[in-house]
């Protein structure tokens, strides 16, 4: 038994594997309508969800950074000198 990882599972189909799941009937039908961007437009669309996810990781992580500069206070200078 196989299992999947959640990156497997939220990866789009390709044109290939989408078609082989088709009946022979529909997978003439969509070759009638083939798209040769087809994959472009998928992987298009990944990456625009991916580009969102890591803005918002960057923007927590830089407010994280933020907070820890606030809380963290240089001790008070002394005069050994």
């Amino acid at each position: 038994m196989t299992t999947s990882s959640s990156s497997e599972a939220s990866r789009p189909q390709t044109r290939s594997e989408w078609a082989s799941t088709l009946p022979p009937w529909r997978r003439l039908l969509a070759m009638l309508n083939w798209r040769p961007v087809y994959d472009i437009e998928q992987r298009t669309k990944q990456l625009e969800i991916e580009n969102k996810r890591l803005a918002a990781l960057e923007s927590r992580l830089d407010s994280l950074l933020l907070n820890a500069d606030l809380s963290t206070q240089t001790p008070p200078a002394t005069g050994s000198n």
